[in-house]
């Protein structure tokens, strides 16, 4: 028994140690187009789509991002659903701020499917007038060169969906930069080793870029009306078209505003039971990828000088990346001692999420079952 316990605790110190490393030198494939980027990008006007939903913290300072882009020609719907919806007055803000720039809101209540993030886009595909579309979440603020760059790869006819890393701009307050790491220090670098060994089965929320033609090839917006990793699954139908789906080198940024731990805990609790739901058997072993706490039940398990230069190894490699700057001229993620703190939790976030059917988003209630009999039920409050 106690040869099978330190075997244990040396392939547990191995694997995460192991993961520590390769997250810290891996990089993600980039789409490299075979011409001039800024010709390319130049070929297709562009319509960006953008769902509104309440009054975020940066909401202004997120679009208007998006008004002063360098592209020459672009379109952008912004959508809610309520006609009483704050984003509202922000977005009329921008119109007298942007009188030049093509800006139009959509108010319509229509409803399609249980996915009302997609409801929207639904009602703000219809007025689209230009053939490439460019998603993005609400609470994403991007460079003045984001839609020539984003773009680049839709001039490629293999490619299905064009989709972007982002990084975590945390607002005030402890918990925010506890939750930026989630984004800077786990997922984003996940999604860099995924890249970089082949992988691309995935969409991000953060922006994803498409052709009008593919997505009509896919069934249009209503094929994932009702899918709650609506993101995931552009790419996902768009790759049984043939079609890839391939990185950006864009890096955009996303705003972490929870200030609580239970508001933090809920977010990333259904980013965990989502992640559970499209892969259960790759989401059961990522657990390794929480340095700290597993080194701690290795190094326990096998309490060996071997062992325990594996567990140094790995620490060091895991802080380490809190210092690794993500790409030129962006800021490394830092707070390298919340490292532990942040790793606990990820691991107790790993482990809820294999109890219960629900998540919160927002002010509804998720069910958390990624197919077409998904629910998204509103409630109050």
């Amino acid at each position: 028994m106690q040869v099978l316990l330190t075997v244990t605790g040396y392939i547990l110190t191995f694997c995460a140690a192991a993961c520590a490393l390769v997250a810290l030198v891996c990089r993600a494939r980039i789409y490299r187009p075979p011409g001039d980027p800024a010709l390319i990008a130049a070929r297709q006007p562009v319509t960006v789509l953008k769902p509104l939903c309440g009054n975020e913290p940066r909401l202004e300072q997120n679009l208007a991002t998006l008004c002063e882009q360098t592209h020459n020609t672009y379109q952008l719907l912004l959508g809610v659903r309520d006609p009483l919806d704050p984003a509202i007055a922000a977005v009329e803000r921008l119109k007298a701020r942007y009188p030049e720039r093509d800006i139009e809101l959509v108010v319509d209540p229509r409803v399609h499917g249980t996915n009302l993030k997609v409801s929207n886009l639904i009602n703000l595909e219809i007025r689209a007038r230009y053939p490439w579309l460019v998603l993005a979440d609400s609470d994403i603020g991007v460079g003045p060169d984001y839609l020539d760059r984003v773009t680049v790869p839709l001039a490629d006819p293999e490619v299905g969906i064009v989709t972007c890393l982002y990084r975590a701009k945390a607002l005030a307050g402890f918990w925010t930069r506890v939750g930026a790491l989630f984004i800077d220090t786990w997922f984003a670098p996940s999604v860099r080793v995924t890249s970089a060994f082949g992988g691309n089965c995935f969409g991000f929320g953060a922006t994803i870029a498409i052709r009008a033609d593919t997505l009509r090839g896919i069934g249009g917006f209503a094929a994932v009306s009702s899918r709650l990793a609506d993101d995931y699954w552009l790419g996902r139908l768009s790759r049984d078209l043939g079609l890839r789906t391939v990185l950006s080198d864009v890096l955009v940024t996303t705003d972490v505003t929870e200030r609580t731990l239970g508001s933090m805990w809920s977010r990333e609790r259904r980013w965990m039971k989502t992640i559970f739901s499209l892969n259960p058997l790759g989401y059961a072993f990522t657990f390794v990828t929480f340095t700290f706490p597993i080194l701690v039940l290795g190094f326990w398990m096998a309490p060996t000088r071997w062992n325990l230069v594996l567990a140094l190894i790995g620490a060091i490699a895991r802080l380490v990346l809190h210092w690794r700057a993500p790409a030129k001229g962006v800021p490394a993620p830092g707070n390298w001692y919340l490292a532990p703190l942040r790793d606990s939790l990820l691991f107790l976030t790993w482990l809820s999420a294999f109890a219960g059917s629900t998540a919160r988003w927002r002010e509804q209630t998720v069910q958390i079952r990624d197919d077409p009999v998904s629910s998204i039920t509103p409630q109050a409050g």
